[in-house]
């Protein structure tokens, strides 16, 4: 077995942190998945995959240090990769006893971790071991990937490699900000990044790379800084992506920015970033696409993919093979503005649109429960539909029958699902933030994010519009989006890497 960290020397060794793709079906764990499915497809990059997640410790793998197979009996390898799966997929327990011991051993080895990079700097390195993914095809698969990759990407996501870093992600969060309280500034850990070109990380990273590695953060939005009342636990969010953020800064990373209003307000906070951030845009999968699916697909999937967090009981689809309906695809929480949209929903219902209905689709966020309260009136007159785990297929069929899509978001870095409703042949409304206009450009129709008179005049225009405007926003939608598909925006990606790897 070759080291997974030593391709021909032509090609960039490329280790990307996984550690979002363990989590929900979109946003960052989305584009996580898609950026490993595509680095991977570039004949210039290795891609090795980073096997850490965020609470959990895991268990290691085999040394990297070995040359071959024989270093470690293969019932020795297969039972360390075996339990490193274990580690993975064992939620805790619950019970008292097992999460004061748990808690206990964090606060240990995050005091541990922070004496030990005070005192030894990036000479303690953690170390990272192999977890060979053969004979664990489906796991990995399953763990990863399924949620958003297509099965045809079976083969080639899971035989790639992965390497365990067995220290949680917030312990390492942890370390640095205890160092904070008796230091000017946090000192995080250093990974073992030996014999790698880059570390690509999904979020501001609160650990350093080894020399000869180029740290690179895929910078998703400022808004814990900026909108810090957008998230729970606010003065930990806000203070973990801050001081990593900072952190990266201050040890040279490079930043690869999902739109250029992120890059922008990047640049508000660390102005001399300007050389050492680019704007590389979100891809969209290539599951949409134009499809002419028939009506009738539509109210199946909204009976079967049923948000039970938010109804004990599903809404009843009307008779016949279609309908009219507004869709919205977005986790459920306060900046994303489901509010905005039901009340101007409910205006349409009232005054010119009896018939309308609403499909939202997306789980549980945090602080649900006002919108959840807003949706309930309309879930049991049945006209509107609560759903979850929409896998891309069934989606696709929403997007191209929908109305409208409407992404009524107050703040984003990139919005993934306007682009996927205009590759799916669908229109699309979007409040009128930068971001919006900068990624659906003229393809979409815009809003006040404020205002319900604004966003019922937009839909009103638009349902009743005549067809011959529906199919040229049509039309306009898919020029617009075919920018963010792999085969345009993985150049940006090659040269992006050549180019810190070459300086690294």
């Amino acid at each position: 077995m070759s080291h997974p960290t030593s391709p021909p020397a032509s090609r960039r060794r490329v280790l990307l942190e996984m550690r979002p793709a363990l989590d929900g079906f979109a946003g960052i764990p989305q584009e996580t998945r898609l950026l490993f499915r595509n680095l991977g497809a570039s004949p210039s990059i290795e891609i090795v995959g980073l096997l850490q997640t965020s609470l959990r410790f895991l268990e290691s793998g085999t040394p990297l240090s070995c040359n071959d197979d024989t270093a470690v009996p293969i019932s020795e390898r297969l039972n360390r990769y075996s339990r490193v799966i274990v580690s993975l997929d064992t939620k805790p327990s619950g019970k008292l006893l097992s999460e004061i011991e748990l808690y206990l051993k964090r606060r240990r080895v995050a005091y541990g971790l922070m004496l030990s990079t005070a005192t030894h700097g990036a000479r303690r390195k953690i170390p990272l071991t192999l977890f060979d993914s053969r004979h664990f095809e489906e796991y990995v698969w399953q763990a990863l990937f399924s949620k958003t990759l297509p099965a045809e990407d079976f083969a080639d996501v899971t035989s790639r490699r992965f390497v365990v870093c067995t220290i949680p992600w917030n312990i390492m969060q942890s370390a640095g900000l205890l160092a904070a309280k008796w230091r000017k500034r946090p000192v995080y850990p250093t990974l073992d990044t030996t014999g790698l070109d880059v570390f690509i990380a999904q979020t501001p990273y609160p650990g350093r790379v080894a020399p000869g590695t180029a740290l690179v953060i895929r910078y998703h939005d400022a808004l814990p800084i900026f909108m810090p009342h957008a998230f729970a636990n606010k003065s930990r969010h806000q203070a973990t992506h801050f001081r990593a953020l900072a952190d990266n800064v201050a040890s040279g990373a490079h930043f690869a920015c999902v739109s250029e209003s992120t890059r922008q307000d990047l640049l508000r906070v660390f102005p001399e970033l300007e050389t050492r951030s680019v704007t590389i845009p979100n891809v969209v999968s290539h599951h949409y696409f134009p499809e002419d699916s028939p009506a009738n697909r539509v109210a199946p999937i909204l009976r079967t993919r049923h948000n039970a967090n938010v109804a004990d009981t599903p809404s009843r689809p009307p008779n016949g093979p279609s309908f009219r309906y507004l869709l919205m695809v977005s986790t459920l929480e306060p900046r994303k503005n489901h509010s905005l949209l039901i009340s101007a929903f409910a205006a349409l219902r009232a005054t010119s649109d009896p018939e309308l209905k609403l499909v939202i689709v997306g789980g549980k966020g945090w602080n649900a429960e006002p919108i959840i309260r807003d949706m309930q009136p309309w879930i049991e007159q049945d006209a509107l539909y609560a759903l979850e785990q929409v896998p891309a297929d069934e989606l696709r069929v929403l997007y191209r029958h929908a109305a409208v899509v409407v992404c009524p978001s107050l703040a984003e870095g990139f919005d993934f699902s306007g682009v996927e409703a205009m590759r799916s042949g669908g229109t699309v409304a979007a409040s009128d933030i930068a971001v919006h206009r900068e990624i659906y450009a003229d393809a979409a129709e815009y809003f006040d994010s404020h205002s319900v008179t604004s966003l019922v005049d937009c839909l009103r225009r638009m349902l009743q519009g005549p067809e011959v405007q529906r199919g040229r926003a049509i039309e306009r939608g898919v020029a617009v989006s075919a920018q963010y598909l792999p085969e345009n925006v993985l150049p940006q990606w090659e040269a992006f890497l050549a180019r810190i790897g070459a300086a690294a």
